[in-house]
């Protein structure tokens, strides 16, 4: 459908590059599209920054507790996407809990509207939203990790955070990797969280492609910038691959 082309209300089954013409020619479209993936790349570092520290005290937790605070990080997959936007809503708002702390401890004289629709705004809930994708990858590929390799590596007298840098880093790098594509591909489709939390700054390249299909009814030209986006994807998936053996090392 990419190739097709609109005809006044018509969708025309010929084939044509003036989709894809029209989106590199357009500086609003490249502008909006290089700002996703700055945006995805900030929710992905943010995302692993956080979780895997997450993980590593998961991974290193007796096995009453950390079958329980597994099950806590499992349940957000589960529950509503809607639901989470509206919970980070709920914490970031003008009455949110965020405020309500600042004003409470003397920060703020009142409650700010700086945590909400804009740009931190957005990073913050895709990071919240996405942290289950991060932290389960790397705490599979640290559960992974056989005990020996650790024991002996303190039996020789390395110290924990060398242990930490030649081991278990290493070794938990597939999980790492994983983590990190996951979290990259599914805030690079997102469109909801941008439009519920970003507000006039959460005009993101997954909004132009709703807008094409739900609004603008230029299916065609909306398709063209989705299979962008799914090019994107793929040699993600392919580099990160290739960086992280996943074939051989995905937990």
């Amino acid at each position: 459908m990419s190739f097709w082309k609109m005809d006044g209300a018509d969708i025309v089954p010929a084939a044509t590059v003036s989709n894809y013409v029209e989106f590199w020619s357009n500086e609003s479209y490249r502008r909006t599209f290089l700002f996703t993936l700055r945006l995805c790349a900030g929710v992905t570092a943010i995302g692993l920054v956080l979780g895997y520290p997450i993980a590593w005290v998961i991974w290193r937790m007796q096995s009453r507790w950390r079958t329980l605070v597994l099950l806590l990080t499992v349940i957000p997959l589960f529950m509503s996407y809607i639901v989470k936007i509206y919970t980070m809503r709920s914490i970031l708002g003008l009455n949110g809990l965020l405020n309500m702390a600042l004003v409470a401890a003397g920060i703020l004289e009142k409650p700010s509207t700086l945590f909400l629709y804009n740009q931190t705004a957005i990073l913050a809930t895709m990071a919240v939203v996405y942290m289950p994708f991060v932290i389960l990858p790397i705490y599979l590929a640290l559960d992974r990790i056989p005990g020996n390799l650790v024991a002996a590596s303190s039996d020789l007298g390395a110290r924990p955070w060398t242990t930490f840098r030649h081991v278990v880093l290493p070794l938990s790098a597939p999980g790492v990797v994983a983590g990190a594509l996951f979290s990259y591909i599914l805030s690079l489709g997102d469109y909801i969280t941008p439009q519920m939390v970003g507000g006039p700054s959460g005009f993101t390249f997954g909004r132009i492609i709703w807008s094409q299909f739900g609004l603008a009814y230029n299916w065609p030209f909306g398709a063209a910038m989705a299979a962008v986006l799914f090019v994107v994807a793929l040699v993600l998936i392919a580099a990160l691959g290739r960086l992280g053996k996943l074939d051989g090392g995905l937990p």
